[in-house]
């Protein structure tokens, strides 16, 4: 049986604390949405694999080829927000609702002024990301851009490359673990209640302090899943996003009170 902590004395949201192996059963949850709703869930993971594909050629016709690997390591930060719409498909599932594309698309309007509040301020956390990234890609290859071709070179077998991938690594992995401890379940309250951004940041990261062990294997489980999409040139994306998303609904109901 879950214990209860609670996160604001005089305010309902409450946090339980669950199982370090209780992130397979949330995949596992999320797997049977995925299977029951697949059309709007997969329509929706396509969607992302084309928006992710376009970004990237037109990063790659700009030039700006050193920006692929930060932006799409990025994608750890703002991947909560984007997932709105299939966090609703899991929501109206729950309540037994019948799921259009309209409601995927305009789920954001549940709570939108908090949503666009939190959205914004991941973004933020996402450009800050890149200007650290493309500072450290200047402190590093001082050379100067060396383009599609040689970045593979420069950043695999070049004497620096190491010591660049394990700085940008650690200060990414900072970010990406402020994010994840701010949105695990955050962005799932903002749709499911009427609070606001401060209360929800605060419930999920008390949910992630409480229950920090399988909250590790869950982020852990998440850097898996949205790598191989990653390295499948985005095409796993389709699959792995919504996944993660509806997974992460199930976490939230499990975690808030």
């Amino acid at each position: 049986m879950m214990n209860e902590i609670s996160v604001f004395p005089h305010s309902r949201p409450r946090v339980n604390r669950v199982p370090l192996d209780r992130p397979w059963e949330w995949l596992a949850r999320g797997w049977r949405d995925l299977h029951e709703a697949a059309v709007p869930a997969l329509a929706y993971g396509v969607a992302l694999v084309a928006l992710s594909s376009a970004v990237t050629i037109a990063l790659i016709l700009a030039d700006l080829v050193y920006l692929i690997l930060p932006a799409a390591a990025g994608f750890f930060l703002i991947a909560p927000v984007v997932a709105v719409g299939l966090y609703e498909i899991s929501r109206r599932r729950e309540l037994g609702l019948e799921t259009r594309i309209p409601d995927v698309l305009c789920a954001w309007r549940r709570n939108a002024a908090q949503i666009v509040l939190l959205g914004l301020v991941l973004m933020l956390l996402h450009l800050v990301w890149v200007r650290i990234a493309m500072l450290l890609f200047a402190l590093f290859f001082y050379g100067g851009n060396p383009g599609w071709e040689g970045m593979i070179q420069a950043l695999l077998f070049s004497p620096i490359s190491l010591p660049f991938l394990v700085t940008g690594t650690l200060i990414g992995g900072v970010l990406a673990a402020l994010a994840f401890a701010i949105t695990a379940v955050s962005i799932p309250m903002l749709l499911d209640r009427q609070v606001n951004v401060f209360q929800a940041v605060t419930t999920s990261w008390s949910a992630a302090v409480a229950n920090w062990r399988p909250m590790a294997l869950w982020a852990a489980l998440i850097v898996f899943f949205t790598g191989l999409g990653l390295v499948t040139f985005y095409l796993a994306l389709a699959v792995t996003i919504p996944l993660i998303a509806f997974a992460s609904w199930h976490a939230y109901r499990d975690l808030v009170e």
